[in-house]
């Protein structure tokens, strides 16, 4: 069984506890395999990755030192969910624009048209802030396998929609790199529910830097 396999798997295993997570311990649960090492438990982080955004910056793991971010796959010419995705993660910008420990990744999987350029127009067309909302691009098979990591699919089939096949997913990273909590990106719903857990998540970080003053 492939690690993308094996992550819907677990997906499925852990909905639940995410839906039924109590607000009232202010911490969501760390998502993914883990391992025990000397007695602690060690969850799997995001791989190291190299993308360019809309600006034609670099952007890597570093760029989200001690940031919490969002994250989704999409492509400019979607003909299907992507526009539907797009304005739930427009509304997750609205909401949080002037949190500064929050921020916001695309990743195109359609390299070969979505360009630097492209991605500028895009963003713009948005009215996003640009400091704030990244949408990179980069090398396919790099971007292609990234979505693993996130429990999310990204892939080329001439059959789809589009020609590509992905999930719509929105996903939620701590700033350890460990994906805490996801959406469909298509339910508003959905979305509700992960802005509040951005904000559990907040608490969580406030609280982590507390301790380890």
């Amino acid at each position: 069984m492939n690690v993308l396999a094996r992550g819907y798997l677990f997906f499925l295993g852990i909905t639940f506890l995410v839906s039924c997570q109590e607000s009232a311990d202010q911490k969501l649960p760390k998502i993914g395999f883990h391992e025990y090492v000397d007695g602690d438990t060690v969850y799997q982080k995001v791989a190291d990755f190299s993308f360019v955004n809309q600006d034609s910056q670099i952007i890597t793991n570093a760029s989200f030192e001690d940031k919490i971010y969002v994250v989704d796959f999409f492509f400019i010419s979607c003909p299907t969910i992507c526009p539907k995705v797009t304005k739930q993660m427009l509304r997750i910008h609205d909401r949080f624009k002037e949190e500064g420990r929050l921020k916001l990744l695309a990743h195109t999987i359609d390299p070969k048209r979505d360009t630097v350029g492209r991605l500028k127009q895009y963003a713009s067309k948005l009215g996003v802030d640009h400091d704030k909302w990244w949408f990179v691009t980069g090398e396919k098979d790099e971007l292609y396998e990234i979505a693993d990591d996130y429990f999310s699919v990204a892939t080329e089939n001439p059959e789809a929609p589009g020609g590509f096949d992905h999930s719509g997913r929105i996903i939620l990273v701590d700033w350890n790199g460990i994906v805490r909590s996801f959406a469909n990106g298509t339910d508003p719903q959905e979305v509700d529910a992960l802005m509040k857990d951005i904000n559990v998540l907040l608490k969580e970080y406030d609280s982590e830097r507390i301790k380890n003053k």
